[in-house]
């Protein structure tokens, strides 16, 4: 069995990632799972969350947040789809908040359910997304 696999994270605006990897923690809808090489093929829904990449010691490489997307495995290739992808490293205190303040006030002005949907949809990735700062913020002592 081959020790990596090929990962590739890909956004509306462009490809993130393309690179060998030899562990990646992906939340799917249904919770986390972890893919290494030879995995069975899957398809998954992705929720808010951190998708990341680990060694084989499971030290942390890289941690990417995703608002949500799709997940497709194969035993030779992870792809992940995503609205929206950025590298928790680069998020910020202040723009995690402003997102969570725009969501929630997008959700006390919904007056439809359509509109209530998306404005609940933002909401958790919002919440996900400050979640993953103040996660990534402990152990980094990022200001």
């Amino acid at each position: 069995m081959a020790d990596t696999f090929k990962f590739e994270l890909v956004t509306p605006a462009a490809p993130m990632i393309s690179q060998p990897v030899e562990l990646v923690i992906i939340p799917g809808a249904g919770g986390n799972f972890g893919v290494l090489p030879g995995h069975a093929p899957l398809l998954s829904t992705l929720r808010p969350g951190v998708i990341e990449i680990r060694d084989k010691a499971l030290a942390i490489v890289d941690q990417i947040f995703v608002d949500g997307g799709f997940a497709e495995v194969t035993p030779e290739r992870t792809t992940v789809l995503a609205e929206e992808a950025v590298r928790v490293a680069d998020l910020s205190r202040e723009d995690a908040e402003a997102r969570l303040k725009r969501a929630h006030d997008a959700l006390m002005v919904a007056d439809t359910v359509g509109v209530r949907t998306l404005a609940e949809r933002d909401l958790k990735a919002a919440e996900a997304m400050v979640e993953a700062y103040e996660a990534f913020d402990k152990p980094h002592g990022k200001a």
